[in-house]
């Protein structure tokens, strides 16, 4: 299996946000809540991750302004049920 399929849909999603943001890996540790010292690597970390923990995604998803069901809702799930 090939590393896109093993990687969870929600980093997908983080990530284009994330770059969508213009923010800085240490911008974005700031915002997730890091210390000065520790902001960029801490960001940089959770951005390599190919499986978030839910406190990680609720952490970016403040920090970038979006909500967590936007990095893990499943649209093809919910467009299915729509009927």
């Amino acid at each position: 299996m090939s590393r896109k399929h093993d990687e969870d849909l929600a980093m997908t999603r983080v990530r284009a946000r994330f770059k969508k943001s213009g923010l800085s890996l240490h911008d974005l540790g700031l915002k997730m809540g890091y210390s000065q010292e520790t902001a960029r690597q801490s960001a940089w970390q959770f951005m390599k991750t190919s499986d978030p923990r839910i406190s990680m995604l609720r952490r970016f998803a403040e920090a970038i302004g979006v909500t967590v069901e936007e990095m893990v809702a499943d649209k093809r799930h919910y467009a299915s049920n729509a009927d």
